[in-house]
């Protein structure tokens, strides 16, 4: 049997890839392709609809003069593609415009996004007290109370629809960012796991064969332990990035901005009620109406995940509907903003195709129900009354559905990043089979050498504990960018392992041949055939391996290899994990493998056939 030559394979090293390699085309991709939801523009929409709805100052059919610019300001205060003009000068022009603009709320939206904490909260409260002495009106309770609530409802609404909106779009930009994060965490996690088993068994090998040999045995024990190990099934997928709690996908300002805008209306609509004169058991009746309609509003704009209907919908929602629509003929007269936030609950409750004609047909029996009545307001009016029921819709639909989108996206974004780290992770597992086995079969054979050959043990162990070192090398590599192979550095090694089992190698064709896009899978390919040959080719003596333009063959005279049973659901013929990452690396070049016996069923034949390289630089670069 040939003694051990010196193994000229270069050392492994771990550098940053300039050409196509195969064991990184299944990379986990870091881009966005795969969009959830809408675009931040479209989401804008919603809030440009909500400000200028909270422009309109009830029963006014024009604007103040001052009303303009404070929209224009506000709009540039809360839009996101705006957002970094917002500042101290657009905050010190709206309280310029605040007291002739009859919109404080913007004002007090203003302060909240534009103020930093703690003193944005107390500012907020003096803008909102401002507004109930600024409110126009006789100064009764009901003025009062209508100015502050109108202050309170927008600045809070518009402050958590810009919140969410900003939160909504930048949870979109950063969706590589965090795919990025969590491959490194995994990486990192793989890498001190490989270390604690692999790393040991390795370091082990190494002061084994140090020992001499009497601790031949135990080398070779150490080495098939671990050759197994590594070519065993890979870990199943683990849920990491996808594992986030649903309370923690839900914004927690959303909660107590919905409670206390309602609260607001329910107080305001409550002295509106005791302002027009009402008494007895009417009034009681009303107000017990107004407190289940808004308390039922409350109920379906908590926030929930998306597609998350509120339980006992088809209860609460004809409930409110009954009890709105049963206000619009009262005999004091109607009150339609009931029907504003059954409005409301209909486009957040129902399925999409029936939510918007519902929120319509509703919309539609109030201002009938309003013109009919002879006690009900003028053409003119009952147009502002239906604005307003527009515009309540909207807010409380808005705030629904920008909690419902951010849930979404950050849904989407752990989605995404629990698929790459499944991806990293069946690509490190990949690599540490079709990598490692290599060497540590290798290192089982030095080790059973020196058993059978005393007289040539000292210099098999030593290959050992070089094999090891480099095995150790690769290990290291593996969680990073992979170890660097290329296929002259694997024919090289391959025959000096090979001739030490006593198999002669023989290559035809130019290394050459192979351009650098195929040479790190060919080297890859190789390494396995090689691993194959030392584990199932019993009796082999010869291996042959064929080079060409997008082809290698690689044959030995062996026993086939055996093909495992199959799991369930398996392709048929796949043949065990390392044919399976073969065929998986070859298919991401747009190549084929063929893998079985040779002619008249005897020896083991490879063979990998890729596309002309020009069309294979095209692949890769796309």
């Amino acid at each position: 049997m040939p003694g051990p030559v010196p193994d000229p394979r270069p050392r492994t090293r771990t550098r940053t890839r300039t050409r196509t390699d195969p064991r990184t085309v299944s990379r986990p991709r870091t881009d966005t392709d795969t969009d959830a939801g809408p675009t931040p523009t479209v989401v804008s929409v919603i809030l440009v609809v909500v400000i200028l709805g909270f422009s309109v100052e009830p029963g006014v059919l024009l604007p103040r003069p001052a009303a303009v610019p404070m929209l224009l300001l506000q709009l540039v205060t809360c839009l996101p593609s705006t957002r970094r003009l917002r500042g101290a000068w657009t905050l010190a022009a709206q309280i310029l415009l605040a007291p002739w603009s009859g919109l404080p709320g913007f004002l007090g939206a203003s302060v909240l996004l534009v103020v930093e904490r703690p003193v944005r909260w107390a500012l907020f409260t003096v803008v909102v007290l401002a507004a109930g002495l600024l409110a126009p009106g006789d100064g009764g309770a009901h003025s009062v109370l209508n100015g502050i609530g109108n202050a309170l409802a927008h600045g809070l609404i518009l402050y958590a629809l810009t919140r969410l909106t900003d939160l909504y779009t930048e949870l979109r930009a950063t969706r590589g960012a965090l795919v990025e994060a969590r491959v490194a965490a995994e990486r990192e996690r793989v890498g001190r796991s490989l270390d604690a088993v692999l790393g040991t068994a390795l370091a082990e090998i190494i002061r084994l064969a140090g020992q001499g040999t009497e601790a031949a045995r135990e080398l070779v024990a150490v080495a098939r332990t671990a050759t197994e190990g590594v070519r065993a099934a890979p870990p199943a997928q683990s849920a990491d990035g996808a594992d986030i709690p649903s309370a923690a996908l839900t914004p927690r300002m959303v909660w107590p901005i919905v409670v206390a805008t309602h609260l607001e209306y329910l107080v305001v609509g409550t002295a509106f009620l005791l302002d027009t004169g009402v008494a007895g058991g009417r009034v009681v009746a009303y107000t017990a109406a107004l407190t289940v309609v808004v308390g039922l509003q409350a109920y379906h704009s908590l926030p929930r995940p998306p597609g998350v209907r509120p339980p006992h919908a088809a209860w609460t929602l004809g409930a409110q509907l009954t009890l709105a629509l049963g206000v619009l003929v009262a005999p004091d007269g109607p009150y339609p903003q009931l029907v504003a936030f059954a409005a409301a609950s209909a486009l957040i409750v129902l399925p999409g195709r029936t939510a918007w004609p519902a929120a319509g047909a509703l919309t539609a029996l109030a201002a009938i129900a309003t013109l009919v009545r002879t006690d009900g307001p003028t053409a003119g009016g009952t147009a502002l009354l239906l604005l307003d029921i527009v515009v309540i819709a909207s807010v409380f639909y808005g705030l629904a559905l920008l909690t419902a989108l951010v849930h979404e996206v950050r849904e989407a974004r752990a989605a995404l990043a629990a698929l790459a780290v499944a991806r990293e992770r069946r690509r490190i597992a990949r690599d540490v089979h079709d990598l490692l086995g290599y060497g540590l079969s290798a290192i089982a054979l030095k080790g059973e050498l020196a058993v059978r050959d005393r007289e040539r043990a000292a210099a098999h162990l030593a290959d050992a504990a070089a094999l090891a070192d480099r095995a150790l090398a690769d290990l290291v590599a593996i969680p990073g960018d992979g170890p660097d192979l290329t296929l002259a550095g694997e024919l090289a090694s391959a025959r000096e392992v090979l001739a030490a089992a006593g198999v002669a190698v023989r290559v035809r064709g130019e290394v050459d041949a192979a351009d650098g896009v195929s040479d790190a899978l060919f080297a890859t390919v190789l390494r396995e055939a090689v691993t194959n040959v030392l584990r199932h080719a019993a009796g082999a003596r010869r291996c042959e391996v064929d080079l060409g333009p997008g082809l290698l063959r690689v044959a030995n005279d062996g026993g086939a290899l055996p093909v495992p049973a199959q799991a369930a659901g398996a392709e048929a013929g796949a043949g065990g994990n390392g044919l399976r990452n073969l065929r998986e690396r070859v298919a991401a070049l747009g190549g084929a493998l063929e893998a079985g016996p040779g002619a008249h069923g005897r020896g083991y034949v490879l063979t990998v056939r890729l596309e002309s390289a020009g069309s294979l630089r095209a692949t890769s670069s796309g």
